[in-house]
């Protein structure tokens, strides 16, 4: 049973779900989704799930499946710089707040993948792995895991080398040696450990 079948049966239909993709990459923005669905019980949305779970191929079939079966949903990017300004922490949950704001309608509660969010007028619910518990947020990590792999095959044209369409901007060896060769881009996150490191030797 996913929580919101809980929520519905309290009263309570208009349910935003918030998740993001691209926390842990080391260059590229960080993405983050909120949907609310129109009927959690469609049978269309039977195999949303954590997007981790799914194979980019069903999870692009699922974004169009998402989107349609969606009242409101929105999509935001957070900058790299934006990230080493204020920090991946507070830039996530300001995002959260943004994505639930783009909505352009109140949500009667939000569902959160495991971070409380402060600051909303709604209600809301910070939930332990969310994103296999809650439909909404399932399908906000599928909206957000595809629009940013889509923009990370397209920023691949613009900084070539480093072969951002295959890894998304996470570290990897490839990754990892290709910023020794090219040096750091503008798209990475200087405040980043790793970058951090090229950056001052």
């Amino acid at each position: 049973m996913f929580i919101e079948e809980k929520l519905i049966a309290s009263g309570i239909t208009e349910i935003a779900g918030v998740d993001e993709a691209g926390r842990g990459a080391c260059a590229g923005p960080l993405v983050i989704a909120a949907v609310m669905l129109r009927n959690p019980h469609d049978q269309s949305l039977s195999e949303v799930r954590d997007s981790k779970e799914l194979s980019p191929k069903k999870r692009e079939e699922l974004f169009e499946v998402i989107t349609h079966q969606s009242t409101h949903y929105s999509i935001i990017e957070i900058s790299p710089q934006e990230i080493d300004e204020i920090g991946l922490h507070r830039s996530n949950l300001d995002g959260m707040r943004r994505a639930i704001s783009a909505l352009g309608i109140e949500p009667q509660y939000v569902l959160t993948d495991g971070y409380e969010i402060e600051g909303l007028s709604a209600p809301s619910l910070a939930v332990w792995k969310g994103d296999q518990v809650a439909l909404s947020i399932s399908a906000a990590s599928i909206l957000a895991k595809v629009y940013r792999d889509r923009l990370m095959e397209k920023l691949d044209s613009n900084f070539p080398g480093y072969g951002l369409a295959n890894h998304k901007g996470y570290v990897t060896r490839v990754h990892e040696k290709a910023l020794i060769d090219l040096g750091v881009s503008p798209i990475h996150r200087r405040s980043y450990a790793n970058i951090s490191a090229l950056l001052n030797n």
